[in-house]
């Protein structure tokens, strides 16, 4: 059996200090600098060469764990001025609309970032995402956080107003992070291919409602609505419970298909506790 290897944190490696207490941070490892914490102070020549996984002190005695960040980590700890997709928003996002590696997607409202990352760390290395925006200092805020995480190689940033339309065709997927999403949807159409997938996020009801009227339309079909709750539990053995606090409401999801044509619409989908049971479902 062969010995497992030791993979070890290198210079410009990103690295997560996570204490005892649970609170942590993450920082860039550089020669000769340090890492000030709330239990005392670290240099990066001492974790730079250290296996991932170990356990280093502080100045001071605390100990830490020495990890990789995961890309839930980077994601909130963006440096951000605007609401973020949360990562229990955003993996969701990508199953649903089936982006993956050489996805080609559209982004509408890149904010500070957070959803563009996670899109770009999923369509690597051949996929694109477009991402557009109306304030140039979101952007370029938005730029700075890509590059930070080492994704902005493939991103296309444009500033300007959708309303315009988007440059692409034939993508596999649009996504409105807007307020007013129900504006854009024949821009939205226009750049998806046929059968091609909508989402967007919401934070109130008033919002989604008027979306869902835009939405009642020969062109789109597949309507959904849902929402992610993510309920944390206290992970000791002794005391195993609910944790106190929760990320619960923090937008509705919508997504749709784009459909051929400008017809009548068919039939309308049965929600599905109410489809009429037929034979016996086949297996994939």
């Amino acid at each position: 059996m062969s010995e497992r290897p030791v993979v070890c944190a290198r210079a410009g490696d990103l690295a997560l200090l996570m204490g005892t207490d649970r609170r942590w941070q993450i920082v860039r490892l550089e020669p000769g600098q340090t890492v000030h914490t709330h239990r005392g102070v670290l240099a990066h020549d001492d974790l730079i060469g250290r296996p991932w996984g170990s356990r280093v002190v502080s100045h001071t005695g605390y100990r830490f764990l020495l990890l990789r960040p995961s890309l839930h980590d980077l994601i909130l700890r963006l440096k951000r001025t605007t609401q973020i997709v949360y990562p229990k928003e955003a993996g969701y996002i990508l199953l649903k609309m089936n982006i993956g590696p050489g996805s080609r997607v559209v982004e509408a409202g890149t904010g500070s970032g957070g959803l563009t990352a996670v899109l770009a760390h999923a369509v690597r290395p051949d996929g694109r995402v477009y991402s557009y925006e109306v304030r140039p200092e979101m952007q370029q805020l938005a730029r700075r956080n890509l590059e930070r995480l080492g994704l902005a190689d493939v991103v296309e940033f444009k500033e300007r107003d959708i309303a315009q339309g988007f440059d692409e065709v034939g993508v596999e997927a649009v996504f409105l992070d807007l307020p007013t999403p129900w504006e854009y949807l024949e821009q939205a159409h226009a750049a998806l291919v046929n059968g091609g997938y909508l989402g967007s996020i919401l934070p109130t009801a008033n919002q989604v409602t008027r979306l869902l009227e835009a939405l009642d339309s020969p062109r789109w079909g597949l309507v959904e609505v849902e929402e992610i709750l993510l309920r944390p539990y206290k992970a000791v053995a002794a005391r195993f419970r609910p944790e106190d606090r929760m990320v619960a409401h923090t937008g509705f999801l919508i997504f749709a298909r784009a459909l051929v044509g400008d017809g009548a619409p068919e039939e309308e989908l049965q929600p599905a506790e109410e489809v009429e049971e037929g034979g016996e479902e086949e297996e994939l």
